[in-house]
Order: C-alpha cells, then sequence, then structure tokens
C-alpha cells in the first residue's frame, strides 16, 4: 500500500493499494480518534451492488451503524434535485455533526456527497472511496465537491476536502473498457501538464502499466497542486488541461460524451489549437493523439467551436472577460493562457479538423 498525505486547509491521507475496501471500518475507525458512530453510505446504482456490502460489512463489524443512500448512476444524478433528496434523508435519519458521510463510487458520487458533506448542519466529516481510475487520481483528492446547474457544470458548490481517501485498486477490474478510459484521459492529463516521464511509461507500457505506482503518482502531482492553491486561484488552474472544451462537449451531447472522453477531445483541440497560433514552438500534436489513441480515447468532436461557446462562456474558470486556457506549450509543461472570451470561438475552430467544420 502507498499513502500520500495532503496538507492543506485539513491534512488527510490517500491510501491507493489491493484489498482495502475491507479495511474501512478500521480506517473510519482511526479518523474517528477510535469513536463508533452512524454513517451513511453515499453510492450509485451500479457501484453500490458490487461493493456495497463490502464496505457495509467492514464498517459494522468495527462498531459503526451504517444506512445508505443509493443514487441513479451518471452526470444526470449531479442535481439540485438529488442533492434535495439525500439532504433529506440524512435529516430524517437524524444524523448529527459528530456522523459520518462515505462516498463510494466514481466521480459523480463523490463530488455530490462531498457538496452535501460541505453543507449538512454547515459541515460533517466524510471519506472518500473512489471506484473509478478517474476519481482516483482526480476527483477524490483536493476538495472540490460540486452539483451541475442547467447553465453548464460545477457551477454550485465548495471546496471542501474529505478527512480520508481509500483507493482500492481491486475494484478497476470490474470497470469497463470506456469508464477506464476516461480515466485514463486524466492519467495523460498528468503526463501533459508535469511528468514525461509519465508519458514515457505509458508509451512504453500502454495498459500494462502497473496501477498502484502510476495513480500513486498522479495523486501526488494533485497534492502538490493542492498544497499550493487549494482554493484554485493559480497553478491549480493547470489541472484543466482540456476541461474548458470538454464541458462544451459533454453539454451539447446532454451527457453522453463522458467526462474523460470529452477531456481527452479537449486535450487534442486544445493542442491543436495551440500550435495553430503559434503558441508551442515544437509541435506535438501527433504525439499526444497517437497516447490517446493508444488507450482508445478521441482527439477530436463533431461538435463545431459555435456550438461549445455558449457553455463555455458559462465556465467557472471565466473571469470577467477572460477565459484562462492550459496550454501545455511542452510534454511534461503547461501554462495558463489568457484568451479574450470574443476571440475563445475563433481559437478552439482552429484546433478542431477542417473536415468537420464544413
Amino acid at each position: 500500500m502507498t499513502t500520500i498525505t495532503v496538507s492543506a486547509s485539513n491534512t488527510y491521507d490517500v491510501r491507493i493499494g489491493a484489498g482495502l475496501l475491507s479495511s474501512a471500518g478500521e480506517t473510519l475507525l482511526s479518523l474517528n480518534g477510535g469513536r463508533t458512530c452512524r454513517v451513511c453510505i453515499v453510492s450509485d446504482d451500479n457501484v453500490f451492488p458490487l461493493y456495497g456490502k463490502t464496505v457495509a460489512a467492514a464498517l459494522t463489524n468495527a462498531g459503526f451503524s451504517v444506512l445508505s443512500h443509493v443514487i441513479q448512476h451518471g452526470e444526470g444524478s449531479k442535481c439540485l434535485p438529488v442533492y434535495g433528496e439525500i439532504l433529506n434523508h440524512l435529516a430524517s435519519e437524524h444524523l448529527t455533526r459528530s456522523d459520518w458521510l462515505i462516498a463510494l463510487g466514481g466521480g459523480v458520487v463523490g463530488d455530490l456527497c462531498g457538496f452535501c458533506a460541505a453543507t449538512y448542519l454547515r459541515g460533517v466529516k466524510y471519506m472518500q472511496i473512489p471506484t473509478s481510475l478517474l476519481a482516483m487520481v482526480d476527483s477524490s483528492v483536493g476538495g472540490k465537491t460540486a452539483i451541475d446547474l442547467p447553465a453548464g457544470k460545477n457551477l454550485c458548490g465548495a471546496f471542501y476536502p474529505p478527512h480520508g481517501v481509500l483507493c482500492d485498486i481491486d475494484t478497476l477490474d470490474t470497470l469497463s473498457d470506456t469508464i477506464f478510459a476516461d480515466g485514463m484521459a486524466e492519467v495523460i492529463k498528468y503526463g501533459f501538464i508535469f511528468d514525461r516521464a509519465l508519458l514515457d511509461i505509458l508509451m512504453r507500457d500502454k495498459t500494462a502499466f502497473d496501477r498502484e505506482t502510476v495513480i500513486a503518482r498522479c495523486i501526488d502531482h494533485k497534492r502538490r497542486v493542492v498544497e499550493e492553491d487549494e482554493f484554485d486561484r493559480g497553478v491549480r488552474g493547470l489541472l484543466n488541461f482540456g476541461h474548458t472544451a470538454a464541458h462544451g462537449i459533454e453539454q451539447h451531447s446532454d451527457y453522453t460524451v463522458t467526462h474523460g472522453h470529452a477531456v481527452a477531445a479537449g486535450m487534442g483541440i486544445i493542442t491543436r489549437a495551440a500550435e495553430a497560433a503559434g503558441l508551442i514552438r515544437e509541435p506535438f500534436s501527433p504525439m499526444l493523439e497517437q497516447i490517446l489513441a493508444d488507450f482508445s480515447l478521441p482527439s477530436d468532436t463533431d461538435f463545431t467551436a459555435d456550438t461549445m461557446t455558449g457553455a463555455i462562456l458559462s465556465d467557472k474558470k471565466r473571469d470577467g472577460g477572460i477565459i484562462r486556457l492550459v496550454i501545455a506549450d511542452a510534454p511534461g509543461h503547461a501554462i495558463l493562457w489568457p484568451c479574450p472570451a470574443a476571440d475563445c470561438e475563433a481559437f478552439l475552430a482552429r484546433g478542431i479538423r477542417q473536415a468537420k467544420q464544413n
């Protein structure tokens, strides 16, 4: 097992390894100072049938009183009505500030449960147990919690760090190829913005890479960034490589394009656009496109730039009339490039294949 400590407004450990679900009770007991309490597991209808009994049994055996709330899987559940349903469930069960929530699932569950923890009774403790690669390497660490609004993704949320994260890499074995590829988009993202050596590992080993090592490497990058810029005022923005275009793709596909696939396409679009604008001295888009293809990910979209612009202008990363675009200007290094919002559509259009613009 690998343990990474995140020291920000709240210090917590991220544990990465195999067979960790069965230790959830012992882990929570140590996080809660040896005291038992009531715990609500928030999960979805894909994950809970797979792992709910294991986690609940581990908690019960450690002396905790366990209840659960299971939502429908998918981005559509990250919304105000479902958020309200969870809060009402917690209130009807009379959970108190000394009780805990556990997010058992992927990024949707983690974001939603975290926001419930941040706002129920003005804040209760929670633990993340991510079961997808994307949630392990990205959304479960760093304390960003949110729900979506009709106007855009993650527009309602709070910075509220978990009190522990348990990444059981055995849960990756039950992921579909599509969902595993979603997580790989975030892994590849870390390589292009911070870690050329990670890209070399992925190009060499393909899907046979050592999971614990690569996941821990990505989480350590996230740790470093969060410790430097927890509230996303500077360097943490680099983690959004590909995400600005991705949110437009997700919204206009009505979320039929999954987050990781949209991020992959966004990375390709932004990189080609930056090359066309002369912002990258030595073009590397063919390398990016090949790595994405190796993991069954797209590097382009069927949407045109103008169809994505509305979502982009509602993006939370907008600062007045400026959109902060993340550009990897070399493999392993990235910059934040201020793009006037009025120019964003034309800039993105340069990165979408011309055949698709006609």
